[in-house]
């Protein structure tokens, strides 16, 4: 169904909604309490002329036919107009020069754009005459500006498009924190369900807490809390089935174990047994590995992330794994530091392990060792590229660089911005890092972007310039209408954040129009994220939240553009959206 289809399609459901004697007519009075439930306020006199005017059968009542071609009437975009006759010498249609020079002045095209027009035109001009013609019209122009090529998000970036080639530690990974929890993190249920929404929304690292469940089955449940409890079994069954149905890269299963010996043996017999050859129990060329391999390399493969008895060079040649000891390190004179009492409690943890860890588990531990976190410099002198670390959350925002977990079943902004990240790169759960972030050698620092090297700054200049169809709230009152103001924020390193607003729009949830630009300045806009809030304005309370859209700033096109807006859940809500113009430049050199 294409977006005319769409649009036609909701219209007309609606008309079946307020169609209460189903007899497929609607007078004047039924169309207002219809146009009120869609969240229109309108002129009243206005509406009535229009009304009379798509009355073809001077019945004084409008069919389903009918009724759409007065909506339409009624909601003509006007400000779409002012654009179309801007580049149309007539102001009825657009030459293919016209359209061709609308794509390289305002939508910034520049690749094939000659092609490029044609098959716009192509795609979205409803009339086959004017298809003949290379021509578009005002409706196939407007159907270009609300389809996915008239989009904010660039459509290339729905692809993987990143070099996929890196080592594991270059990507952010899309990470699930108590993926098993449905809701509440100390009552709520535990279900199969929570991996499984998170595999489809592209998720590829997921955490699952084992714990001795009844008649020798592990079990999977948020510790010394009153979630409910779920077998291991089914959680390894569930990973097998819907593991690779959003990306082809691989997963990452973090164990949290805390499980007997007995009971960790059968969780590596349950997992080589369901899953086969698609877990990881090996390296990839069975050799000691100098670096991590690859998403690419990893492709179809789930690795466990876990602890392990000994190195892994232990197993590869074929020598009996021993406990591990500490390389002597210099030591300053005076008390212990913090670093030093975590190395020496590692030390007494290393040698518990043969107690405490299944062998048959922990050998099936490769790429993913977990270690202690010391510091980087200990990091980098005494671990080995297959080990690594979690952090506390406070530890995390002092040290944050690499991926981190979020608990996917709770919505909120948070929630937004992890998924605005991931939406790019084909959403296959794997971004690739800035360079810079890559460098063994780099000085970057998020309190200095400057120390990140290269690039400029960026200008961005954001004109609000309308909405479209934005929802009602719910549990509103009857009759109620959305009085509309958007935030845009921008998230990325603390130099960089920031937000600024419109002015609210009394009651018009339908097509308020703002005009207002909004003006910002990112010294990082690799790692920074752009986005957009609709709220409800309330002068006596908390504003009431409408839709968002967030988006890596990256993948923002220029232009004319449509921002589709997503509901609390990151759902979408068609056919909502705002209407906006971006326009990008370097503070040397103007890009966009």
């Amino acid at each position: 169904m294409d977006q005319k289809e769409k649009i036609d399609q909701w219209i007309c459901d609606w008309f079946q909604k307020a169609d209460k004697n189903k007899d497929g007519r609607m007078n004047f009075k039924e169309v207002q309490h219809l146009l009120r439930m869609m969240n229109v306020d309108m002129n009243e006199d206005h509406a009535f002329r229009l009304f009379q005017m798509a009355d073809k059968s001077e019945t004084g009542t409008l069919e389903g036919e009918e009724f759409v071609l007065f909506y339409k009437a009624l909601t003509q975009r006007d400000e779409v107009l002012e654009i179309f006759q801007e580049y149309s010498e007539d102001g009825k249609k657009m030459t293919l020069l016209e359209f061709v020079d609308f794509l390289l002045q305002e939508q910034m095209e520049n690749k094939g754009v000659d092609e490029f027009a044609m098959e716009l035109i192509d795609r979205y001009e409803p009339s086959e005459s004017a298809k003949a013609r290379h021509s578009l019209s005002i409706d196939g122009f407007l159907m270009y500006l609300c389809s996915p090529d008239g989009s904010i998000f660039n459509p290339e970036h729905k692809e993987v498009f990143q070099d996929m080639s890196q080592p594991l530690c270059h990507y952010f990974i899309s990470s699930s924190h108590n993926t098993y929890l449905m809701e509440d993190q100390l009552r709520g249920q535990s279900s199969v369900e929570g991996y499984i929404r998170a595999l489809k929304r592209g998720c590829r690292c997921l955490e699952v807490d084992c714990w001795d469940g009844p008649n020798g089955d592990p079990i999977v449940y948020h510790g010394h809390t009153f979630t409910s409890k779920i077998p291991f079994r089914e959680v390894v069954t569930t990973l097998e089935k819907y593991a690779f149905r959003a990306s082809d890269y691989p997963i990452i299963l973090s164990l949290e174990n805390h499980c007997s010996i007995e009971q960790q043996d059968i969780m590596a017999q349950q997992l080589k047994g369901i899953l086969g050859e698609k877990l990881l129990i090996s390296t990839i060329d069975g050799r000691v590995p100098m670096q991590l391999p690859s998403p690419e390399d990893l492709k179809g493969k789930i690795i466990l992330k876990g602890k392990r008895i000994g190195y892994l060079e232990d197993s590869l040649n074929g020598q009996p794994d021993e406990v591990p000891e500490w390389e002597d390190v210099e030591e300053e004179e005076g008390p212990e530091t913090e670093e030093e009492a975590l190395r020496n409690e590692e030390k007494k943890k290393e040698k518990k392990a043969k107690q405490t860890l299944s062998q048959e588990l922990s050998d099936c531990i490769i790429y993913c060792k977990s270690v202690p976190f010391c510091s980087f410099q200990h990091s980098r002198s005494h671990y080995k590229p297959y080990e690594m670390s979690s952090f506390a959350e406070s530890k995390t925002r002092k040290l944050i660089r690499e991926a981190v977990a979020l608990n996917f079943q709770t919505a909120g902004t948070e929630m937004d911005l992890y998924d605005g990240l991931f939406s790019q790169n084909g959403r296959c759960g794997y971004i690739l890092k800035p360079g810079f972030m890559r460098d063994t050698e780099t000085d970057f620092s998020p309190e200095n972007p400057q120390s990140k090297g290269d690039g400029s700054p960026l200008s961005i200049d954001i004109k609000v310039i309308s909405g479209q169809q934005l929802p009602k709230i719910p549990n509103s009152k009857e009759g109620s209408i959305v009085d509309p103001l958007v935030r845009v924020e921008i998230h990325g390193v603390p130099a960089d954040s920031a937000k600024q607003e419109t002015k609210y729009i009394e009651n018009n949830g339908f097509n308020p129009q703002w005009r207002e630009t909004l003006q910002f300045t990112v010294c990082a806009p690799e790692l920074a994220l752009l986005r957009f809030v609709v709220e409800d304005y309330d002068k006596t309370s908390r504003n009431d939240f409408v839709g968002q859209y967030t988006l890596p700033l990256t993948s923002v096109k220029a232009g004319y553009r449509h921002i589709h807006l997503l509901s609390k859940d990151g759902t979408g809500i068609p056919p909502a959206s705002l209407f906006v113009h971006i326009r990008l430049t370097e503070l040397s050199t103007e890009i966009d």
